[in-house]
């Protein structure tokens, strides 16, 4: 597989890059997310980053599905429609890297 838009991987960087930044903050609830903490969410976003700075394409899994941890996160941190932009963002990246395939 590759990539069929030459800003699709940039578009994915900056998503990975955006969420990190909302999982940093100092007031995120992990209350509901199925990460155990703040320090695990930021190990698997950094890896995923690191992935993609490389050339590799990381395995986001389930990272933006309804429910997932990122919006779970977000709703219980109270950024839940600026996830709702995110999301939108990671799935018109997707959508580029994979037009035939479910983005989540």
């Amino acid at each position: 597989r590759g990539w069929r838009c030459s800003s699709a991987r940039a578009l994915l960087l900056a998503v990975l890059q955006d969420a990190r930044a909302f999982v940093a903050r100092p007031d995120a609830d992990f209350t509901w997310s199925s990460w155990l903490d703040q320090v695990a969410a930021l190990n698997e976003l950094d890896a995923r980053i690191r992935d993609l700075e490389q050339g590799h394409e990381p395995s986001l899994g389930v990272l933006f599905a309804p429910t997932g941890p990122m919006q779970e996160l977000a709703i219980s941190s109270g950024w839940g429609e600026a996830f709702l932009a995110l999301a939108e963002r990671y799935d018109e990246a997707m959508a580029c890297e994979a037009p035939d395939r479910d983005p989540r």
